[in-house]
């Protein structure tokens, strides 16, 4: 194969036989993206392909865009080549965008996680000659807990506010983390939503995906003591003496270090994350089937360490798109 299927740009992830882009962080003519989160989805494309259920989040985020959706498995020819998105279980809608040219394919992951997510649709194994992907956790180090224990701890938390009168702070991004909460919380009082997570709840259930109850949280932002109130992580500090007395608690999988659970203004942390940890990582890999990887957006030395061991061919994907090295030309 002389001419190469993907390769890093200054515009981001490039696939010369089709001319188009895979997560731009530039405006370009097209754009197939993984999902709707900011750091992949962004403003100015001329056109966006991706998933069907992203298309609201991706309208609730960019406003009235051109865009072009894809049922799950579907093929699309660009140029040469054919694109499909595969479940990734990371938020509502997010892919694996499959690319096969010549007879050849490569798996692009995006963000993933294979954790049971009432709010996401269940990742998917997909066959593939070579991968690129993600390793935010690609350390032993992360291994996570079982969600159901977490938000049981959750839940349990914001019964020891309501017992106390305080208010329960919980500190979630908007698209994704909070709908997943919301779903999976029991209902045990009232729920506050910030105005940056109305927009996405909207966009979940017009979609059909059951979050429970919650409201709006009112511009003065007074609300009964014991209530739960869904904020984003970027909140400042002192504006949170409004809603005193309170707890503010978060979830991430950063937060399975002692070094990230050191802030002053957080009094409980959670491990939930919506990325895949280090073994659920290794599992989906080989699951491909893959005999070659590519590692971005994490410890990528590490987990190119590891998977050489094992025997594979694995390399490190240019950071930040600075290096123009073509990494991958095609089978071998």
């Amino acid at each position: 194969m002389k001419e190469p299927l993907l390769v890093p740009t200054d515009e981001g992830l490039y696939v010369p036989p089709g001319d188009f882009y895979i997560d731009p962080v530039r405006r370009v003519p097209r754009a197939v993206i993984t999902h709707a989160h900011s750091d992949h989805a962004r403003r100015g494309s001329g056109v966006y392909l991706c998933s069907m259920s992203t298309v609201p989040l991706l309208r609730g985020r960019l406003g009235n865009v051109a865009v072009q959706s894809l049922p799950w498995g579907e093929k699309l020819t660009i140029g040469e080549v054919q694109v499909s998105f595969h479940p990734a279980g990371h938020i509502l809608g997010s892919a694996q965008i499959r690319l096969e040219y010549r007879g050849y394919v490569m798996l692009v992951t995006g963000d993933f996680k294979c954790d049971a997510d009432p709010t996401a649709e269940a990742w998917e194994a997909v066959q593939a000659h070579a991968v690129l992907s993600e390793c935010t956790f690609g350390l032993p180090v992360y291994r996570w807990p079982d969600p159901v224990g977490v938000i049981a701890e959750i839940a349990a938390w914001w019964e020891a506010c309501q017992r106390k009168k305080y208010r329960a702070i919980f500190l979630a991004y908007s698209l994704g983390k909070a709908q997943r909460i919301l779903a999976s919380l029991p209902d045990l009082g009232p729920r506050y939503v910030h105005p940056s997570v109305v927009r996405m709840n909207q966009a979940y259930e017009a979609q059909g995906i059951r979050l429970g109850r919650w409201q709006p949280l009112p511009k003065d932002g007074q609300v009964e003591a014991g209530a739960f109130i869904l904020l984003p992580p970027q909140v400042r500090p002192e504006r949170l003496q409004a809603f005193a007395p309170y707890e503010v608690a978060e979830a991430s999988g950063w937060l399975l270090l002692r070094k990230h659970r050191r802030t002053p203004s957080l009094h409980q942390a959670f491990v939930l994350s919506d990325h895949a940890d280090f073994y659920q990582l290794v599992r989906c890999l080989e699951a491909t089937g893959a005999e070659r990887f590519y590692f971005t957006h994490g410890y990528r030395e590490a987990m190119q360490t590891y998977f050489a061991a094992k025997g594979y061919a694995s390399y490190v994907w240019p950071d930040g798109y600075s290096d123009r090295r073509t990494l991958f030309a095609g089978a071998p």
